[in-house]
């Protein structure tokens, strides 16, 4: 692998076993205990749609997965912290966090913080109106949804209330039934694929510029609004 390859972190319902993935690891609370264990097979199928997004339109890129989820949507602060230590470790450029926890925990805060100063990018969803989702709230998190203007290699500059940028909602296939702002936020990582492999001026604010300037759309999506 060549010392140029940008690595995304994905934390997750993990992978499917025909997708190629670098490193993995599970994140498990047991009778209160927080373990890391290997990684199972995705059953959820979650995890295997963001990374296949991820594969498809940044298929320089390595992927690790980080596996929160195991055989329903339920998850910790302090799992996810976990994840976001590891995958820090692991040398990761950029982490994909397509999942939202209504309570702000000091775990997941900290972990957020930690990865930030490290200069690993963090894109988590979040939903295109309601209350606010963690980690997505905090400072220095791209907050990501979906917008039903982009295309799968489009994107749009929001700057609302409640995201910062959109991306496309469906999956590569098109197919009915899982849409949203999760799948948006893995378009969103694999187009800030670019940026890292790029080499730019590195930084916060640089990609912040960065994206803003590849963006299609501009403000958010309006009701009757279509694709250009």
């Amino acid at each position: 692998m060549s010392a140029e390859t940008v690595r995304i972190g994905v934390v997750d319902s993990g992978h499917a076993d025909q997708q190629p993935v670098v490193a993995d690891a599970a994140f498990r609370l047991v009778d209160q205990q927080l373990w890391m264990t290997e990684a199972d097979r995705d059953v959820l199928g979650h995890g295997s749609r963001i990374i296949e997004v991820i594969q498809a339109l940044a298929p320089e890129a390595a992927v690790i997965s980080a596996q929160v989820f195991h055989d329903r949507f339920t998850t910790t602060a302090a799992q996810v912290a976990a994840a976001i230590d590891w995958l820090v470790d692991e040398g990761v450029d950029i982490i994909n966090l397509s999942l939202g926890l209504r309570q702000d925990r000091e775990s997941l805060r900290q972990a957020c913080n930690r990865a930030l100063k490290r200069g690993v990018i963090l894109c988590a969803s979040s939903p295109a109106r309601g209350v606010p989702v963690y980690p997505a709230a905090y400072p220095g998190v791209f907050r990501m949804t979906g917008d039903a203007r982009c295309s799968h290699d489009e994107i749009s500059h929001l700057e609302t209330e409640f995201a910062d940028f959109g991306a496309c909602v469906r999956p590569l296939d098109d197919s009915p039934g899982q849409s949203g702002a999760s799948l948006g936020c893995a378009h969103l990582s694999a187009h800030l694929a670019k940026y890292v492999r790029s080499r730019q001026s590195p930084g916060l604010s640089n990609a912040r510029d960065w994206l803003i300037q590849q963006a299609c759309y501009r403000g958010p999506e309006r009701r009757g609004q279509t694709n250009a």
